[in-house]
């Protein structure tokens, strides 16, 4: 071999539903892109004007952001605009929702411990 590296398609194996949803948020260039639409409906190439990263990149996280249902596409003439669903958010907000009273009662905890730690200290 060459040594060039074969790359993995940015989309491939999303899938739907919270995991989905996670894996396409956990890349920085989709979050930006949600950011760009989540008020107005931009044209791709709006989008990619935001990036210094090839045009082609752009439309493969639209595709995974598309896939997640997290962005709406919509065709006017040879433009296609996206816009953010916001509603695709709610089984994440499901999953954290069952997960997050038991962070901040660790959280809690943990800031409990360090405070009486300190009061010992200072004694």
């Amino acid at each position: 071999m060459s040594g060039v590296r074969a790359s993995r398609p940015i989309g491939k194996d999303v899938g739907s539903g919270p995991d989905a949803v996670l894996r396409a948020l956990a890349d920085p260039h989709r979050r930006h892109i949600l950011k760009l639409v989540q008020s107005d409906e931009l044209a791709a190439g709006q989008i990619a004007t935001h990036f210094d990263i090839t045009q082609q990149a752009v439309s493969q996280h639209l595709r995974v952001l598309e896939r997640a249902g997290l962005v709406s596409e919509r065709r006017e003439g040879t433009r296609r605009l996206y816009a953010l669903r916001p509603e695709a958010l709610e089984p994440v907000r499901s999953v954290l929702a069952d997960l997050w009273p038991d962070a901040l009662a660790r959280l809690k905890r943990v800031v409990e411990q360090g405070k009486n730690q300190e009061e010992r200290i200072s004694r």
